[in-house]
């Protein structure tokens, strides 16, 4: 499965090559073209039937959260600096992947036995901790390991749901942005009226960074960024709403920290979902960031909107989704955009 195979690799911001060779051997035989610009994201073209002109872009980002060796020490034991947003308190203890050769460690701190109860009472800071790959000296260690390889969690994808459950849940590492990858695979197998640009993007997680190249050198009518948003309804309290929910289908944003989205993809996507049925739901406003926040600043401007599968956990060593939520919104990707053109046809845009 793809998914698998994708959410197992090893990406980290800046090195996602893994995920870009994947990515390229699956979409071979279904674009036009496809190239590799300076940073690293992946485009590829995939002509429409014609019926427009509008020059449309997906984007969805190869890279995951992780972190980045910057030293070790004469004990043979590895400090580390996090690349994108990861909660301090998911660290210790987690077993880990670093570099090319994919060496196990754990990151390390002391044993319940061993601490206080001021230390016990706090979260320990990512400075304060180590990743242990069973070295015995910095000689040793730098046999296996290099300053600058970076390392991620070791999770495995697994189906979660057991037999009759009407989830289809599953549990696995860097949904965030693997899923997205995925989608957009999927809907370069079909024909839209457009032509089509597709980008995996590189270093999302520290800034957005690849989908600002990508925007630029496109020049995109109107982008769809696919995503995996975070779903927080447990825990939460009572009288707070979650961002989204896991089994409540795709997630529609209408705004979030990075931009506001063109109301007429909002629109467009809505009354599709609404039209056929597709379970969709709408994220809570101003929470988050993603690629569409340099896509819609782009040269003159460029009417953007996100759609996501909602996952719970996500930036941790494990994030669980629902298949279902999958499909919903493959399924109202692929038929709002067949309309897109038309929803676009004021304001002077290109059909």
């Amino acid at each position: 499965m793809l998914l698998e195979r994708l959410s197992e690799a090893h990406g980290v911001s800046g090195r996602e090559e893994e995920v870009r060779s994947i990515v390229l051997s699956e979409i071979r035989g279904r674009v036009d073209d496809c190239r590799i610009d300076g940073v690293g994201n992946l485009i590829a073209h995939r002509k429409g039937t014609g019926a427009s002109s509008l020059r449309v872009l997906l984007a969805a980002h190869m890279d995951e959260v992780g972190l980045m060796i910057t030293l070790a020490e004469d004990s043979g034991l590895l400090r580390f600096a996090k690349v994108g947003g990861i909660d301090d308190r998911v660290l210790p203890a987690r077993t880990v992947l670093i570099g090319p050769k994919k060496v196990p460690g754990v990151i390390g701190m002391k044993p319940v036995h061993l601490t206080d109860n001021a230390e016990r009472n706090k979260v320990v800071e990512s400075r304060q901790l180590v990743i242990d790959i069973g070295a015995s000296s910095k000689a040793e260690a730098e046999k296996l390991v290099q300053r600058g390889d970076t390392a991620v969690f070791a999770t495995r994808y697994r189906s979660l749901a057991g037999e009759g459950s009407a989830w289809r849940t599953v549990q696995g590492k860097a949904f965030d942005d693997r899923v997205g990858c995925t989608l957009l695979v999927e809907l370069l197998a079909e024909r839209f009226p457009f032509a089509l640009s597709a980008a995996f993007t590189v270093q999302e997680e520290v800034g957005l960074r690849g989908a600002k190249v990508v925007a630029y050198a496109e020049n995109p009518d109107a982008a769809v960024v696919l995503e995996c948003t975070g779903a927080n309804e447990v825990p939460t309290p009572l009288d707070v709403s979650p961002s989204t929910r896991v089994g409540g289908g795709a997630a529609i944003t209408i705004r979030d920290t990075s931009f506001i989205a063109d109301p007429r993809l909002v629109e467009l996507f809505a009354s599709t979902a609404h039209r056929l049925g597709i379970a969709h739901q709408f994220k809570q406003p101003n929470i988050g960031g993603t690629d569409a926040g340099v896509i819609h600043k782009s040269r003159a401007g460029i009417p953007s909107i996100t759609i996501a599968v909602p996952a719970r956990y996500i930036h941790s060593p494990a994030a669980i989704m629902d298949l279902r939520d999958f499909d919903a919104t493959l399924a109202l990707v692929r038929e709002a955009l067949q309309s897109l053109p038309q929803a676009l046809s004021s304001q002077g845009a290109r059909t």
